[in-house]
């Protein structure tokens, strides 16, 4: 007789937890505090304690403030009375959906805090780089729509591809959600496998794998000492200065670079892309008395003999410089090509008449020979050129 009268107070815990909850409540709600999937049905309960001397009738509910119909309610019994809500959709309340039970004079007896979203979805755009070869920080995204509408974690697993065990990444940053950077024990010439899982009260999704070694995701700072400056008088040209980044000075790498540039009074860059590993460059073709801004960046290529290009740096700080004015009569429309054309045409028949002819052609012979244009232009005041 004792075990039954065990097993029978078992039953009364598992089915009636609300009812033991009253020993210390004057009213409780339950289910207390669910997790719910978007779309789903709950049936809640509010018990009232005996004592009170209030019928369950006389109670009413309200959710997140506004009455609930009575349509809904159903009494269970002199101390019982239910709610059921169909088609529950997310809340829009950061702390849940509040439901309450209340009084007939409208004192809240009990509350209750609804979470209602969904499990998350697969993570996806998983990217990793690393800063001067010194960490490996990741990036994702949520899957789907990203919203779950209940709190979800995100972690960011790794390990190495042969014999490594498998790691939470630590140093999740608060300034780019959903990105962590590993900092410690770092290997390089060693192949990582690295995922995110997602998780919530509603279930979990794990992200594809990626592989890789950190030596073929090195980015690095922008270049330094970015230098712009006129090239002599030269109305159409400007010299590009700059320096490699220092990080990087140590490694065995070859960088590349890009340039960009844009006109003081314009939001469009035009990009240079066949700058190669070489330090300075010049802008030809631009307008003359214009200020431009510039902007360099850096792809370290091969380091340590990865055969795999980097990632590009951030661009520089913006660096203005302006061409010189030009004295010329300005007409017509501007045609770069053919402007370049006819110039290039003029110049090499000025080299043909050197007595040394083409063997000793260089930069400086060009700037000489533009020099010698701008000076006739000025003398003349008249347009040689349909620009």
């Amino acid at each position: 007789m004792e075990l039954v009268s065990d097993l029978c107070l078992l039953l009364v815990i598992l089915h009636a937890p609300a009812v033991l909850a009253l020993s210390t409540h004057v009213a409780v709600i339950y289910p207390q505090d669910p997790v719910l999937r978007m779309g789903s049905n709950l049936t809640a309960s509010c018990w009232i304690h005996s004592d009170l001397g209030v019928h369950a009738s006389s109670l009413f509910w309200t959710l997140n403030g506004q009455p609930l119909p009575g349509s809904l309610y159903r009494v269970l019994s002199p101390t019982n009375l239910s709610v059921t809500l169909a088609g529950l959709n997310a809340s829009r309340q950061t702390s849940g959906d509040n439901l309450v039970c209340h009084n007939h004079k409208g004192h809240i007896l009990a509350g209750s805090c609804l979470y209602i979203g969904m499990p998350p979805e697969k993570p996806v755009n998983l990217t990793c780089w690393s800063r001067n070869t010194k960490d490996l920080t990741c990036s994702w995204a949520p899957g789907g729509r990203g919203e779950t509408h209940i709190s979800t974690q995100y972690a960011l697993k790794y390990k190495l591809r042969w014999y490594g065990k498998e790691k939470e990444c630590e140093d999740y940053t608060h300034v780019q959600p959903y990105s962590c950077s590993i900092t410690r024990d770092l290997h390089l010439f060693t192949p990582y496998e690295i995922w995110v899982e997602a998780s919530n009260q509603l279930g979990r999704a794990t992200s594809d794998v990626i592989t890789l070694d950190i030596l073929d995701v090195v980015t690095t700072d922008p270049p330094s000492g970015v230098i712009v400056g006129r090239v002599g008088q030269l109305e159409d040209q400007l010299s590009v200065r700059w320096e490699a980044p220092p990080a990087l000075k140590d490694f065995l790498f070859q960088a590349k670079y890009q340039i960009r540039y844009r006109l003081e009074d314009s939001q469009d860059w035009k990009v240079m892309d066949d700058v190669g590993n070489q330090t300075s460059c010049r802008l030809a073709g631009l307008r003359p008395g214009t200020v431009y801004f510039v902007q360099v960046r850096c792809n370290p290529v091969g380091i340590y003999g990865s055969r795999k290009a980097g990632i590009w740096s951030e661009w520089s700080h913006p660096t203005a410089a302006s061409t010189p004015h030009s004295e010329r009569l300005m007409t017509g429309s501007c045609d770069s090509k053919s402007t370049l054309r006819r110039e290039l045409k003029q110049f090499f028949n000025w080299v043909r008449k050197l007595p040394y002819g083409c063997s000793n052609m260089s930069m400086k012979l060009y700037d000489q020979w533009r020099v010698l244009m701008q000076d006739s232009h000025k003398a003349r005041n008249q347009v040689d050129f349909v620009f």
